[in-house]
């Protein structure tokens, strides 16, 4: 237990440094919280598994003390409402779905009261986390905003990239509109098909079921690599981030990747909305200019598949043709040097100039393929 003891040590600190008005039990309360019910999970886990599950103990305390602490029931209820109500896929889904609907005078906040309601009727882990909740601490007031910080925390999982609670909303719908056999029309026949086609062969036939295994199978291994591929490069991106840019741009990262506005991340970050905007150059220009042309550039085009070596930079057959045409013969021999796997300062010598020179004109090939595939 160790490790569980230093984890749990290091927030009983911190929390006395940032609430030292509040008393030992709540400290520790919180700290049960943050740390989970399985504090020996710990103990199992992996150097590498050890720092994201550190790092997701962080980002839900910073939820908590930065956005509900301190806050009564009711504007506490209120902050969460409003916060999962500004996701731009949450409220643009939701809007239209009230637009297409027979009541039309219901508002985003009603629909997500009834799908936050079901989520704590039905969904175990919110139950679990509230029963816990129930047992670290008598205090109504705290378990109100730890019911609060559970919630939002749970509901901005990313799920293929969109927030759990974009999939819950879907649930929602599936369950409230009508459906079944009772929505075919009575003038229309209903046609029962076989699972199985038959072959050339008289005695024997092909599932299209096992077909359909066989594909749906492909797709969730394609998946996994690519959400592999996506972690990896949302890691070492924040790794680099933290060292280039500091704390705010991290967090701007992880608010922009769970769909937040960009008025909603200056709230968060309690920045000026220009603030905010300039953050946001920086970091596009460290994305694209540095960290995936220079630091990571395997790992990131390998995972966007827009590598020169294998994918063409990501264009059609056509599409490679027309750039192609486009270029200069001395961006053309360029290209075709890089394609044959040699690296840039190998390039450079090649070419009889500098490595920069060649990074900043690699750049540009890039960028200008990226303009034309999209």
């Amino acid at each position: 237990m160790a490790v569980a003891t230093t984890i749990v040590n290091q927030w009983q600190q911190r929390l006395q440094a940032d609430l030292p008005d509040q008393s030992h039990d709540t400290h520790t309360a919180i700290t049960q919280w943050l740390c989970g019910e399985d504090t020996e999970r710990f103990e199992s886990l992996s150097r590498k598994d050890l720092i994201i599950a550190t790092k997701a103990i962080d980002y839900r305390y910073r939820i908590f003390y930065q956005t509900y602490w301190g806050l009564p029931p009711d504007r506490a209820y209120q902050t969460l409402m409003r916060k999962l109500g500004g996701l731009f896929l949450v409220r643009s889904k939701i809007r239209t779905w009230i637009a297409l609907s027979r009541d039309r005078q219901r508002q985003v906040k009603d629909v997500l009261q009834e799908i936050i309601q079901e989520m704590l009727q039905s969904d175990r882990h919110l139950q679990q986390q509230l029963s816990w909740i129930a047992k670290i601490t008598k205090r109504p007031q705290l378990r109100n905003l730890l019911t609060m910080a559970t919630i939002e925390e749970y509901c901005l999982r990313p799920i293929r990239n969109q927030p759990l609670i974009v999939y819950r909303f879907v649930n929602y719908l599936r369950r409230s509109q009508r459906g079944g056999m009772t929505q075919v029309p009575g003038a229309q026949l209903i046609q029962l098909i076989s699972e199985e086609i038959g072959t050339d062969d008289t005695d024997s036939t092909i599932s299209l079921f096992d077909l359909q295994a066989v594909s749906t199978y492909e797709q969730q291994q394609d998946f996994d690599e690519t959400q592999r591929a996506r972690e990896s490069v949302k890691d070492g991106f924040m790794d680099y981030l933290q060292d280039a840019l500091g704390e705010p741009a991290t967090q701007w990262l992880e608010l922009h990747l769970q769909g937040y506005t960009q008025d909603n991340i200056a709230k968060q970050l309690n920045l000026s909305i220009n603030q905010v905007y300039r953050l946001r150059e920086k970091i596009s220009y460290h994305a694209i200019r540095i960290f995936t042309l220079k630091e990571q550039p395997e790992l990131v085009l390998g995972w966007l598949k827009t590598t020169l070596t294998d994918h063409d930079l990501g264009l059609t057959a056509s599409q490679w043709q027309t750039y192609w045409q486009t270029l200069e013969p001395a961006q053309q021999q360029l290209l075709s040097e890089l394609k044959q796997g040699k690296n840039l300062d190998e390039v450079a010598q090649k070419l009889g100039c500098k490595s920069k020179q060649v990074m900043s004109e690699w750049a540009k090939l890039y960028l200008a393929a990226q303009n034309l595939r999209t």
